[in-house]
């Protein structure tokens, strides 16, 4: 098994950063999207949904192959799509198109997700910690950047140009990754569909994986649902466009980087009670978005502590499943993780629905709501937190 380096570890953050950032492109340039097909705020945040759903797919059915196959066979084949999904999605003549190659953009986009268990594998377990939050830094940062960058883009030069620019982006990463990222041949000689069956397996019989899933689905569709909706409120409430709504990502940013912090501290801690500290901070920003509507303050502020909390959550989570099942480290993974881009996926579309009907009121109220579910399932079922 190779030695995990810090060259290695940190190429794993960066490249898991640029990926998952073809996740979140769009959201700063919903609006500019809505213009160009003449359609209303509800209709084009599908094209979140979809990338979102498309996620959770890719999660789902190619995750779980790398304890099967190769993680250099996986990313071959794995870019190849993703490069023409992205290059689709800027050549999209309707709506309809653009939603389609979005799905695909989510699906292959999942990769990352190899990198997190890898880092895991790879560590002994006084590093793993540090090296799941070291990989999750850079993926939360990427999620952050992304829609600074795209925000000004998409200003600057249109909503098309963010896709081919991605496109470029990703050509130029997989020829890095290939010359530089250890290969690693897994074990596991049983079929795909075995591989598959033996989801519902870990999911059954591990009540602190269902857990751990559902605090982070949670969790990320109220962030989903605040994400979704800022552009509208920035375009409504203050007359800023895309590259202001981006710009907040730049604030979020200070949560992502307490990752490796956070990394240690499950090293030292007990994790139900940096659980409980992380609800405590999520409800606190939807607190402080609810009183925000008019205050960009305030807004910074709330995300600012809306990320960390997601951050010092997810990392825990990440650790608690890891810790068991050493050699399912990615079959666990996909289960966690298509549960927390499920319900980041049902957060945007619910969240749509709230800024429709009920405005920014809605949207905080929302996630507020969410947040209140997690800390009572958490206080009832703490004793099978880990």
């Amino acid at each position: 098994m190779p030695k995990l380096n810090n060259y290695v570890l940190y190429l794993m953050s960066v490249s898991a950063g640029l990926v998952v950032a073809n996740l979140y492109y769009n959201q700063p340039l919903l609006h500019l999207i809505s213009v160009t097909f003449k359609v209303s705020e509800s209709a084009v945040s599908y094209v979140a949904l979809s990338t979102q759903l498309g996620y959770a797919f890719g999660l789902l059915f190619v995750i779980p192959l790398g304890d099967k196959i190769s993680n250099h066979k996986i990313l071959k084949f794995d870019f190849a799509l993703m490069v023409l999904a992205l290059l689709a999605a800027g050549f999209s003549t309707s709506l309809f198109l653009l939603i389609l190659s979005s799905f695909f953009i989510g699906f292959t986009s999942a990769i990352p997700q190899l990198f997190v268990p890898m880092a895991a594998q790879l560590s002994d377990d006084k590093g793993r910690g540090r090296a799941i939050g070291i990989v999750m830094s850079g993926l939360l940062i990427g999620i952050l950047g992304s829609r600074i960058i795209s925000g000004f883009v998409g200003e600057l030069y249109g909503w098309r140009v963010m896709y081919f620019a991605a496109a470029l982006m990703m050509i130029a990463l997989y020829i890095l990754l290939i010359l530089k990222l250890p290969k690693i041949s897994p074990d596991y000689k049983g079929s795909y569909g075995n591989l598959m069956s033996s989801l519902w397996y870990y999911f059954k019989t591990e009540p602190s994986l269902r857990l751990a899933t559902l605090r982070g689905a949670l969790a990320f569709a109220g962030l989903s649902a605040f994400w979704t909706t800022l552009v509208f409120l920035m375009e409504d409430n203050f007359g800023y466009g895309s590259s202001a709504t981006g710009a907040f990502g730049v604030f979020a940013i200070f949560g992502a980087l307490a990752a490796t912090v956070v990394g240690k501290l499950n090293n030292r801690f007990d994790k139900a009670k940096i659980i409980i500290v992380s609800v405590i901070i999520l409800m606190g920003s939807w607190v402080i978005f609810m009183l925000s509507g008019n205050s960009i303050i305030g807004l910074i502020l709330g995300v600012v502590f809306v990320d960390l909390g997601l951050q010092a959550l997810h990392i825990t989570n990440q650790n608690i499943i890891f810790s068991k099942n050493r050699d399912a480290r990615n079959r666990v993974n996909t289960i966690y993780m298509v549960g927390f881009f499920i319900g980041g996926a049902l957060g945007t579309a619910f969240g749509a629905l709230a800024w429709e009907h009920y405005k920014w009121m809605g949207v905080t109220l929302l996630g507020l709501s969410l947040t209140v579910v997690m800390a009572v399932v958490q206080v009832v079922f703490r004793k099978k937190t880990i």
